[in-house]
């Protein structure tokens, strides 16, 4: 009897201890979930970062392999530039009665010079680099150097007036800007005087 009454006294805190154990289980079951949702979010997180930073090295790569193959020849175009600046001088200085009166060999080679320094500038111009003919515009500092200033009435201050060399882009920069003279615009008019009043 005493065995019986000891194991009625046994069970309510086996029952008891049950009870307590589950409340335990899910206390630890839900700082494991809580756990395991902060590390999810962590990786999720760096997921993201590190799909960001593949994107932006993707377009970074992209606008360098473009940038190479627009520019990559900027240094080879301006050393031609010479080249295309002689052969336009050697032109520019022929006067027009002395190839006219030329004997057929010279005119074939003018001739000659004039498709040479046309088919260089074309080669150029499949190249991305482009003349700059700016006369009649307005100076820009970014495409322009001015190297004199004059006086000319006939267009508004601050007008090319004159191109001394010829300037070049490639794509949409500047290989070498155009060396102009740049109007001053007409002279100001001087302000009237003011009528002498006929009470004196």
């Amino acid at each position: 009897m005493n065995d019986a009454n000891a194991e009625r006294g046994a069970e309510p805190s086996a029952q008891e201890g049950d009870t307590a154990r589950p409340e335990s289980g899910d206390r630890d079951a839900a700082a494991v979930i809580e756990a395991l949702n902060a590390e999810n979010g962590q990786l999720k997180d760096r997921v993201l970062r590190t799909l960001a930073e593949m994107e932006n090295l993707r377009r970074r790569t992209e606008r360098e392999v473009s940038d190479a193959k627009a520019y990559g020849v900027s240094s080879f175009a301006r050393d031609m530039l010479t080249v295309v600046d002689n052969l336009s001088r050697a032109l520019e200085h022929l006067p027009a009665e002395a190839r006219a009166s030329a004997d057929p060999a010279v005119r074939s080679m003018i001739e000659g010079v004039e498709l040479t320094a046309r088919d260089l500038e074309a080669v150029l111009g499949r190249h991305g680099v482009k003349r700059l003919d700016p006369k009649g515009q307005k100076f820009d500092p970014n495409l322009h150097q001015a190297i004199f200033e004059a006086p000319d009435e006939t267009v508004p201050a601050g007008t090319v007036s004159q191109v001394v060399q010829s300037g070049w882009t490639i794509g949409d920069r500047v290989l070498r800007p155009a060396m102009v003279g740049v109007s001053k615009g007409g002279p100001k008019t001087a302000p009237r005087e003011a009528p002498a009043s006929s009470g004196k």
